[in-house]
């Protein structure tokens, strides 16, 4: 079974290349230290899993991920990462990932996860699958009051929402912040606003953006670029 392995920081993926190689059944088949390295590598030696950090410069892991389950489906992406808020987690099982694990996850919990990945399983970290459970429930539960809106739009929406910028809302998703910008502008012509404070409003009124412990005095002072 031909691991690949997508990571920024050379240590890491060097102790993952350890685990690799001391893992029966597993072989190491290479590396990539970004997103756009990460696709470059699976078009040219087609590893069964490629394990996947989801922030690294330029292309960010999970739109690598998309661009890899929509090129090359026989790959499976597993991604591991010390990122663990639930919006970056729903926006990488969207993007087709098979399993999504923490970076503090033990060697024979990541090799286990590799080979429930190269077999067609999707497996989660401790803690992630009650929390997935938990969000899939209230997604269910709630139906989204923007179904024009696709989902990566809607998670743009909500984090538009609780006022953030879009170089912290490309972090929380996994994205590009020209990605994110793009998504603003979907935003505005959906809803059929004009600007992005007008969003704002349609989406507080709605319920989105509510954070714990968050209060909303007005709108931040900068906005940034669409």
């Amino acid at each position: 079974m031909r691991v690949a392995v997508a990571d920024d920081h050379p240590m890491f993926r060097a102790g993952l290349r350890g685990l690799i190689e001391d893992s029966a059944g597993l072989e190491f088949a290479g590396e990539a230290s970004d997103g756009a390295a990460a696709v470059e590598l699976c078009r040219s030696i087609a590893p069964d899993v490629l394990l996947m950090d989801l922030r690294m410069p330029g292309l960010t892991g999970v739109d690598a991920t998309r661009r890899i389950v929509a090129e090359m489906p026989g790959v499976a992406v597993l991604v591991l990462t010390m990122v663990e808020d639930d919006t970056s987690l729903l926006a990488t099982l969207r993007a087709g990932a098979r399993g999504y694990l923490l970076k503090g996850a033990a060697p024979d919990e990541i090799a286990t996860a590799v080979k429930a990945a190269a077999s067609g399983q999707v497996l989660f970290g401790a803690g992630i699958a009650d929390r997935l459970t938990g969000l899939l429930a209230a997604t269910r539960q709630e139906p989204h009051p923007f179904p024009e809106l696709s989902a990566r739009e809607r998670d743009v929406l909500d984090l538009l929402a609780q006022g953030r910028a879009n170089p912290d809302i490309a972090r929380r998703l996994g994205l590009s912040e020209k990605t994110v910008r793009n998504n603003v502008s979907a935003i505005l012509a959906k809803l059929r606003v004009a600007d992005r404070p007008s969003a704002i409003v349609r989406a507080r009124e709605a319920g989105l953006g509510a954070r714990p412990g968050a209060q909303f005095d007005g709108f931040p002072g900068s906005w940034g670029s669409e």
